[in-house]
């Protein structure tokens, strides 16, 4: 199955896969660390009809319980996983940050928008429709954390959190780390009013604002959440080499992956995927 992404830039950034004639998006950077199965979901490959075609596997969208059922077990094989082993958020835009144990194995945690684990075949899974997955890799402890960050989650840096929740529990050292900015609303494509930006002025500091947003006229202005994040990443103690960040926007491949921006609450989830080996 060919993917028609359109790409911001020329990096290589992801490769893409399909195993089943379910296409699904990797990183070079993280399967380098050969320590982890991971990936990143399309819209395509599933059973789903309706505005959730074809592969979602939330169940929060109104979305057949039988075809989230079977969309699990297709992503689940497609990345190597097991769908009994995935554990899942049920996201508020929080910055809660969950510690998975083995007994946590196939739970969902509510009102959490990251999770951290050292549990070997735990596939921590998060989901997306705009918002900026964030993956981190420990190959040093065999510690992983995947969490998700809108605009809220970002201010109150949930990347940072994870990290943090990763050197409590399992004595991560940031400069190890390996992490990842995925598929997500690029700046081009995501106009915010002038109360976001408030809470951006208010939280970073002024030297980075060229670089996280610019003003449109009449309260309107264009955020950059990658670029945030990469500060948060910074900000945490991950060195610049050890981080990938998207150049696919969500937004920008409408036929490809889900976006709230392009349908609003007419669509599936995109889902992220990280489990260690």
């Amino acid at each position: 199955m060919k993917l028609d992404i359109k790409y911001k830039n020329e990096a290589h950034i992801f490769d893409i896969r399909e195993k089943e004639g379910v296409p699904y998006l990797v990183y070079p950077l993280l399967e380098d660390t050969g320590v982890v199965k991971h990936g990143f979901s399309t819209r395509l490959g599933g059973v789903s009809t309706g505005n959730c075609a074809t592969m979602n596997i939330s169940t929060t969208r109104g979305d057949s319980p039988e075809a989230v059922e079977e969309n699990r077990r297709r992503i689940a094989s497609a990345i190597g996983v097991k769908p009994e082993d995935m554990t899942y958020t049920h996201q508020t835009h929080t910055t809660n940050v969950a510690v998975v144990k083995e007994e946590d194995r196939g739970a969902r945690f509510m009102e959490t928008d990251g999770m951290v684990t050292n549990v070997p075949g735990i596939c921590l899974v998060t989901f997306y429709a705009d918002c900026v997955p964030l993956f981190f890799v420990d190959p040093v402890h065999r510690a992983i954390g995947l969490s998700h960050s809108g605009w809220r989650g970002t201010v109150g840096r949930i990347g940072k959190v994870t990290v943090e929740k990763m050197t409590e529990n399992y004595g991560t050292d940031p400069k190890d780390v390996i992490a990842a900015v995925g598929p997500s609303i690029c700046q081009d494509c995501y106009e915010v009013s002038e109360d976001v930006i408030c809470r951006f002025r208010e939280n970073f500091p002024e030297e980075c604002w060229p670089d996280l947003f610019y003003n449109k006229g009449d309260g309107k202005y264009q955020l950059n959440l990658w670029k945030a994040n990469e500060y948060v990443f910074a900000e945490a103690g991950i060195r610049r080499e050890h981080t990938a960040v998207t150049n696919v926007c969500t937004h920008c491949n409408p036929d490809i992956l889900f976006s709230h921006r392009t349908t609003g609450e007419k669509r599936g989830n995109l889902s992220a995927f990280l489990a260690l080996k």
